[in-house]
């Protein structure tokens, strides 16, 4: 029972020791995500392609192409889709993948 709880305490320091990493080296951080609005725009338009009820669409990526379009990867009841769309709001481009 004595090492046990001297195991815990030395992990419990261990790990006291470690520190957050800075924010530019975290993941989310390291890519610039499309906003909200442009998301939803492509949900929709991959709801169309897909034929299904545009609440069955998630995004689950995006990512920045250039200053003025982002890349957005959906599942659309199942089936996958990448849109791209530009900053002011039109879709681009809606494909199967």
């Amino acid at each position: 029972m004595k090492g046990l709880v001297l195991a815990l305490a030395a992990t419990a320091a261990i790990s006291g020791c470690q520190s957050a990493p800075k924010p530019e080296d975290m993941a989310r951080t390291s890519l610039q995500t499309a906003p909200a609005d442009l998301q939803l725009l492509c949900a929709h338009a991959a709801a169309g392609a897909a034929q299904v009820d545009s609440a069955k669409v998630l995004p689950t990526s995006s990512r920045a192409l250039d200053a003025a379009s982002y890349s957005v990867d959906l599942d659309a009841a199942g089936r996958k889709f990448t849109c791209i769309v530009d900053t002011a709001g039109s879709v681009k481009s809606v494909t199967p993948v």
